[in-house]
């Protein structure tokens, strides 16, 4: 009766494996990258969204963008190959110079105005006002707003254009 189940342990079908499956090293790089990507997506949208609040308290729109800023790190650090591999095929390769620069100069923008916008909402935020832009007329006279305008609009960009390239590289 049992010669056929030998060796089986109890509460385990035959064939059935006895430990899940690990996942892989590629797959959970993959899903890290998904999540800082949707981490991202979501602390923008919160940054943005605790606007209305910061007659309230300034401190949750503070939190929110110190922590988009710390994902940024991350994402950047999650790059690091690519940003060192884009250096090494920069001087081997002539061909791809235009294309890997416009990248690195896209990351640079990116965070040079991801850094901007911390900066400005700290000092913003340390003053309790608004540090103004004496050049710039009303409304674009606040450095924080402004700043912000000009990374959401970036980030528009920088999205949509990755998400062409990702749907024609997809197609083919």
């Amino acid at each position: 009766m049992e010669a056929g189940n030998q060796g089986v342990a109890p509460g385990n079908a035959a064939g059935s494996p006895a430990e899940p499956r690990a996942i892989s090293q590629t797959t959970w790089r993959t899903r890290s990258r998904w999540l800082v990507h949707l981490g991202l997506l979501v602390f923008a949208a919160a940054a943005l969204g605790t606007l209305q609040l910061l007659h309230i308290r300034n401190a949750i729109h503070a939190d929110v963008g110190l922590a988009f800023a710390g994902l940024v790190i991350v994402h950047l650090a999650q790059r690091r190959h690519r940003i060192a591999g884009m250096f090494a095929r920069l001087w081997g390769f002539r061909r791809r110079v235009v294309r890997e620069l416009r990248l690195l100069a896209s990351d640079a923008i990116l965070a040079f105005v991801t850094v901007n916008v911390v900066v400005s909402g700290i000092l913003d935020w340390n003053r309790g006002a608004p540090l103004l832009l004496p050049v710039l007329p009303l409304p674009f006279d606040r450095w924080h707003l402004l700043s912000s305008v000009v990374l959401v609009v970036y980030l528009v960009i920088h999205v949509s254009r990755r998400w062409r390239r990702l749907r024609r590289s997809t197609i083919r």
